[in-house]
């Protein structure tokens, strides 16, 4: 058959997507474009509201142009009659071993819904094949599933509770990486602080065998949540030290309210949050640290919203990944009283974006006249080549080679990346 994959979502959904693919591709199956394509998978996302809404739009467009579409990725698990009928297969996450079988039912007139009862599905998805794609980065996913119950998520409702692939598995996909050219290793999961909590290992030590393999490469480590990361802060900032490791903490607080985060059910304070940051930047020379916040949380008022205001004037973090709080299907937080008004939620939401921006751009000014380590990825989206710094910020190079570690000076900044030139 001819088939379309097309994938949203995380680093952990595209991983997915290359499984998928090489599963079709060891099938006989040929990967094509839409227009020539017979099936078209969408490998979903569903996170936000407005990120269900398109995944909906977007399947149903596909359907109206006369394909047949195989739905997977999370949107089965947190909405699955969200899901037009006439769609050919469904398939959860841990149902995409079953791409085949259910393309073959497909083809008999049936079709495969493979979504209840996938806790008792546990695939040791570094088991199955990759495709290997031309490029810079390569990701390898750590575990599944995490160990919060926050409120407001429905991603758990896909993944499920924590479970960490064995290292030995890791660390054999990293080197088989590593020797087929990859120079930078994207470790991913719904929580990497919690990686290994479940069969008595932990991330620290993950990292020391990863950054034991031969070769120049780095490793990004993905985020990973405060009430885990403080468990194992002394073992993980002393393998950060590693030069193999990007110097970039991604440490989501939600809230700078320790009310709000008992709601949100998130099992750490603003202070155990800001100890971690302390205890980091102590230790770690220029580190960039992303964080995320959640505005328009039910029962956020204008006191708990400042102490988030104060929290992000206080530490000042290099990137704030902001969103509106967005009621999602079987959670606490849609069901919680005190729901705030659209309007206030992106008022608030507006005024953090623009402390974001002026945070980002004091900072990034400081690289400027620098010279600095950076890894080409890419070719721009609006020219010259892509890559990044040792702590993981984006600078764009008029030109350069892909895949290769260069000196720069950084002649100019932005509040979201920097601009630089190849020392000759």
């Amino acid at each position: 058959m001819r088939i379309y994959l097309e994938t949203y979502g995380c680093t952990r959904n595209k991983a997915d997507a290359e499984m998928i693919e090489a599963l079709l591709l060891r099938a006989n199956h040929e990967i094509v474009d839409l227009d020539s394509a017979e099936y078209a998978i969408v490998n979903t996302c569903a996170v936000k509201d407005p990120t269900e809404k398109h995944m909906v739009k977007r399947i149903k467009e596909l359907l109206d142009s006369g394909k047949k579409v195989i739905v997977t990725g999370c949107l089965p698990h947190i909405n699955l009659q969200a899901i037009d009928e006439r769609v050919s297969g469904i398939l959860g996450v841990k149902s995409l071993d079953r791409i085949i079988e259910a393309i073959e039912i497909a083809e008999r007139g049936g079709k495969l819904v493979s979504v209840e009862g996938w806790k008792d599905r546990n695939i040791d998805k570094l088991e199955l094949p990759r495709v290997w794609k031309s490029g810079v980065v390569f990701v390898v996913p750590i575990s599944e599933g995490c160990l919060n119950a926050c409120t407001y998520c429905a991603t758990r409702f896909a993944r499920g509770v924590l479970r960490s692939y064995r290292p030995e598995l890791i660390v054999k996909w990293v080197k088989d990486a590593i020797n087929r050219g990859y120079k930078e290793i994207q470790l991913s999961s719904e929580d990497t602080g919690c990686y290994g909590f479940d069969i008595g290992t932990n991330l620290a030590e993950l990292l020391d065998e990863i950054t034991a393999i031969e070769g120049d490469f780095r490793v990004r480590v993905g985020m990973m949540n405060p009430n885990n990361a403080i468990k194992i802060l002394d073992e993980i900032i002393e393998v950060y030290k590693n030069e193999k490791i990007y110097k970039f903490l991604h440490l989501p607080v939600q809230s700078g309210d320790n009310e709000i985060l008992r709601k949100m059910g998130r099992t750490y304070t603003v202070e155990e949050f800001e100890e971690i940051v302390r205890e980091f930047r102590k230790h770690i020379d220029n580190l960039n640290l992303n964080t995320d916040i959640i505005v328009g949380f039910p029962g956020e008022n204008e006191e708990a919203f400042q102490h988030t205001v104060e929290l992000i004037e206080r530490i000042k973090p290099d990137k704030i990944n902001v969103s509106r709080f967005s009621p999602r299907p079987g959670t606490l937080a849609a069901k919680m009283r005190d729901q705030i008004v659209g309007w206030r939620v992106k008022e608030r939401s507006r005024y953090l974006h623009r402390l974001r921006l002026a945070i980002s751009y004091e900072i990034n000014k400081k690289y400027v006249g620098k010279e600095i380590l950076v890894l080409t990825h890419n070719e721009g989206k609006k020219g010259g080549i892509e890559g990044r710094t040792m702590n993981y910020k984006d600078i764009i190079l008029p030109e350069a080679p892909v895949g290769e570690f260069m000196k720069v000076k950084v002649t100019k900044a932005t509040s979201t990346y920097l601009l630089g030139e190849i020392i000759s």
